[in-house]
């Protein structure tokens, strides 16, 4: 018998959270606070089967302009080879109209399938990856690196551009202001200095970590870190307009690999990837290839459809989509 409940207990949440095969940060505690610091209710359920604890899906509720709705990146996390997954959409239809809520967009840590839903016409998450195995010694992840990349960490290294780590709120200026320049060049919605704040915030002190390159005194990049279960995952990044011809990112993404390696991470997740020449992201993609690695595709994100609402979001967001390019 499967019951659908609240769980208010941290260390549980977090216990299940990391003995999963798919354990992910967006599912995590810190996570959900993160989205509390940001005004934004949470909501962490858990599906229990005769008492027992056996999935846990951490809910945020979204009220754009458009619709009201709910989002689970990263989850639920779930048997989904087992029958808990129709008895649990049923059970989240009904909560999602006690929240107010249209749909649940949900994207489970996964490899494709068929869920019955109806695929989102936005990404929730990054759903096409690229992860570096951090197991292969330092000579033998360099060696495994394109050619290109190996001679750029090294130019870095002979021009002396400096890497330094640091949680210091006050980077988070840096941040921001690296990220607009980027934005600049690849005409992206930007996150605020708030939002980024409230990550660094919310994953202190042992889960993130900025990393800095600094050329003659000038910050050329930055990249936010973080480091939950097995891995680090390049999440937020920004990098200046100057001084293009230095290759500072190059030894920046060098350094945070050897430090995730020396942590006991077992592989570096570099985020979001594509292989088609006309996304926006196309040449950073070639760029986390060059390190080495390979390509995961996850779960594309899925509705759940709850009311009609729901329809007049779906035109937008496929509207926006085909614009984008995305």
């Amino acid at each position: 018998m499967f019951e659908l409940l609240p769980i208010n207990n941290q260390k549980q949440w977090e216990e299940f959270l990391l003995a999963s095969a798919q354990v992910n940060f967006l599912q995590s505690w810190r996570w959900g606070e993160m989205q509390l610091t940001l005004k934004k209710p949470v909501f962490r359920l858990g599906v229990f089967d005769h008492g027992r604890l056996t999935g846990i899906l951490q809910l945020i509720k979204v009220a754009a302009k458009r619709a009201t709705y709910l989002e689970c990146p990263g989850g639920p996390l779930i048997d989904w080879a087992g029958e808990v997954h129709p008895w649990l959409f049923k059970e989240l239809k009904q909560f999602a109209l006690g929240a107010g809520a249209s749909f649940i967009r949900i994207r489970p840590n996964i490899l494709p399938q068929d869920l019955g839903l109806r695929q989102a016409p936005m990404h929730l998450t990054a759903e096409t990856t690229w992860v570096l195995p951090l197991e292969p010694d330092e000579a033998q992840l360099l060696k495994n690196m394109r050619k290109t990349t190996r001679y750029l960490i090294r130019k870095a290294e002979k021009l002396e551009v400096q890497i330094s780590q640091s949680v210091d709120p006050v980077d988070i200026d840096f941040l921001f202001q690296l990220q607009q320049e980027t934005v600049d060049r690849k005409h992206f919605v930007p996150f605020s200095q708030d939002y980024f704040l409230a990550e660094l915030k919310a994953f202190l002190p042992d889960n993130i970590r900025l990393f800095k390159a600094v050329y003659r005194g000038k910050v050329l990049a930055l990249a936010m870190i973080i480091f939950y279960g097995a891995e680090a995952v390049y999440h937020y990044s920004g990098s200046s307009n100057a001084n293009r011809e230095i290759p500072a990112s190059y030894l920046l993404q060098w350094e945070v690999i050897k430090t995730a390696k020396k942590l006991g991470f077992s592989r570096y997740n570099f985020w979001g990837y594509t292989k088609n020449p006309r996304h926006r992201f196309y040449g950073p993609s070639l760029f986390k290839a060059g390190f080495g690695g390979h390509e995961v595709v996850y779960q594309p994100a899925q509705d759940l459809i709850v009311s009609p609402a729901y329809w007049p979001n779906w035109l937008v967001e496929t509207w926006r989509r085909k614009w984008r390019r995305l």
